[in-house]
Order: structure tokens, then C-alpha cells, then sequence
């Protein structure tokens, strides 16, 4: 692995581990704003692969098990957050329903009749 794959290598890694802690926190929208930076990391790491030269493999190894435990780690995160989200959406509908099946009015819908007075004076 050449010297500039290195360096892409550890771009990408860097960028996983950024998103990881944004997605280990449940900052979604943190995690979400990552994904250009790992789409250039990766389109880097690419190129840098496709022009490698010989370079010790033992360096080529660690980076790739580097690379791969991040990304193992970063799809189960990702999975965690879109299981936290789902449960949050369930949530909200579920308290949505609830409040439109109690609709109307009335002391047993949360609802209270309104006073009027009429007054037929001629």
C-alpha cells in the first residue's frame, strides 16, 4: 500500500470514527452531516488503491482489519440509530392516535361545555 492509500486509509478511518461517535451519541443530525466527508474518504481511498505500488503487506493488513472493524462498528450503530428513530416515530404515532380517539366533548373528553346565557327581551 502506497503512501498516499495510507493516507486515504486513515482518512477514511478518521471519518468513520467521527461518525461513530456522532451515531454512539444519537446525534443524528451530526452523524447525518458526516456523509460527504466519508463519500470523499472512500472515493479517495479508491483512487489512492487503484494507483498503489508495492508496499509492505503487514501495513496493507492493519489497515484493511482497521478499516474493516470501523465499518462492522459503524453499521451497527447505524442500525441502533434507525431502530432508536423507529421506536420514536412509533411513539409519536401512537400518542397521536391515542389524542384523536378521544375527540369530542364533554367532561369524558377533556373537553368542558361553554356557558350561554340567551336573553329573549323585546
Amino acid at each position: 500500500m502506497s503512501d498516499d492509500a495510507m493516507a486515504a486509509g486513515d482518512r477514511m478511518a478518521e471519518a468513520l470514527q467521527a461518525e461513530n461517535a456522532a451515531l454512539a451519541a444519537l446525534d443524528l443530525p451530526r452523524a447525518g452531516a458526516m456523509l460527504a466527508r466519508k463519500q470523499r474518504a472512500l472515493a479517495d481511498l479508491a483512487a489512492a488503491q487503484t494507483l498503489a505500488a508495492a508496499t509492505p503487506r503487514d501495513a496493507a493488513d492493519r489497515m484493511a482489519r482497521r478499516l474493516q472493524g470501523l465499518a462492522i462498528e459503524n453499521k451497527r450503530l447505524l442500525e441502533r440509530a434507525i431502530a432508536a428513530q423507529g421506536r420514536v416515530i412509533g411513539v409519536i404515532a401512537q400518542a397521536a392516535a391515542a389524542q384523536a380517539a378521544t375527540g369530542g366533548y364533554g367532561p369524558s373528553h377533556g373537553h368542558r361545555p361553554v356557558a350561554v346565557a340567551l336573553s329573549a327581551k323585546a
